[in-house]
């Protein structure tokens, strides 16, 4: 087991009346997850929450392929699990985002979908690992729009993957080195919609792991706080 702490929050936000997002804490199995629920009328409650249960039940082992392989087995198993609820409900599409965080004594790997984000401070230098599935980043890539532009398209919001949504789904992975002082950073869009980059990076840079969730939702909340919003903060010792 490699060291390290954590931290954890989750909001419900100034607009919405419930949390769709969910947060997931396994630190003696070094996973971490966040998901956010879409669906509306209790659905996106649903879906983010069973992502948080098919990996919480599951057995893993020490080796990193093979917990790798059994994580992406899990959330395949909400997956199916969404998809029959929804066609139980006839309610159309419900869904979730999800950004899971495993680490080892020297690695670490992450598997997602949609718009729910990694990022990883090292050296004071902050990098996001993940690739939103979305409308407007797919325009970003192609040249169609910039960032600033993208933040205010009508498509904003509007996600190209997500578990529970779609007969073909594929969930991206990433992995790499571990080093010691490498901080993670897992959210749903509720925060990285209202604080930009450089502001995260600076916020990161200095408190104690047991603040930094906090106190990334509390900015979130200061600048709007429009959506649901989720943070976990993990230190590798």
């Amino acid at each position: 087991m490699s060291r390290t702490r954590y931290s954890a929050a989750s909001h419900v936000g100034r607009k919405r009346s419930t949390n769709e997002d969910r947060v997931l804490s396994l630190p003696e199995q070094d996973v971490w997850l966040v998901a956010d629920g879409m669906g509306g009328h209790a659905a996106g409650e649903f879906a983010s929450q069973v992502v948080v249960d098919c990996v919480a039940t599951t057995r893993l082992g020490d080796i990193p392929e093979e917990k790798m392989r059994t994580l992406r087995s899990a959330i395949n198993t909400a997956h199916r699990k969404i998809q029959n609820e929804a066609a139980a409900r006839k309610a159309g599409s419900i869904g979730a985002t999800v950004a899971l965080l495993s680490v080892s004594d020297t690695k670490f790997f992450c598997l997602w979908a949609g718009d729910s984000r990694l990022y990883r401070l090292r050296n004071n230098r902050l990098l996001m690992l993940t690739e939103d599935h979305s409308v407007v980043a797919d325009l970003v890539k192609l040249g169609e729009l910039n960032c600033e532009e993208a933040k205010h398209h009508p498509q904003s919001n509007v996600v190209t993957r997500a578990v529970g949504v779609g007969d073909k789904f594929e969930l991206d992975s990433i992995a790499g080195s571990l080093q010691s002082g490498d901080r993670f950073v897992l959210c749903t869009d509720g925060l990285s919609n209202h604080v930009d980059f450089e502001t995260i990076r600076n916020a990161l840079v200095l408190p104690p792991v047991k603040e930094a969730a906090d106190l990334l939702v509390r900015m979130a909340l200061e600048r709007g706080g429009t959506d649901n919003i989720s943070a976990v903060v993990v230190d590798v010792i």
